[in-house]
């Protein structure tokens, strides 16, 4: 149940970033990668184990035990995601001010 669970949570945040990333504005595309990436983190930790013991206390016994790389890994990447995100808004804004819209269309037309 819990896997079901996970999938279908994994596929609506990539269904929503995908819908995200096609609109006409450009803050909703930055917030669509924003949550791709999010939903990429997710599918990794869910694919590195949910399930286990604490690697330092579970010495023994033949229990699972949770990989501690993937969780770093997909930690270092919620920092640069986070990073990313914020300086694409940063640049979105710059675009508004110099263009006056954030509209692809018609930033499209005025170049």
């Amino acid at each position: 149940m819990t896997q079901f669970a996970l999938a279908a949570v994994l596929g609506f945040l990539f269904a929503l970033g995908t819908f995200l990333v096609l609109r006409r504005d450009v803050v909703r595309v930055v917030w669509g990668v924003a949550i791709i990436s999010q939903a990429a983190n997710v599918y990794l930790v869910t694919m590195g184990g949910v399930e286990g013991r604490v690697p330092i206390l579970g010495h023994g016994g033949g229990h699972a035990v949770t990989d501690p790389l993937v969780q770093a890994l997909v930690l270092t990447a919620i920092v640069i995601g986070f990073g990313t995100t914020a300086f694409a808004l940063v640049l979105t804004y710059r675009v508004y001010e110099e263009h006056g819209t954030i509209d692809m269309n018609e930033l499209g037309e005025s170049a």
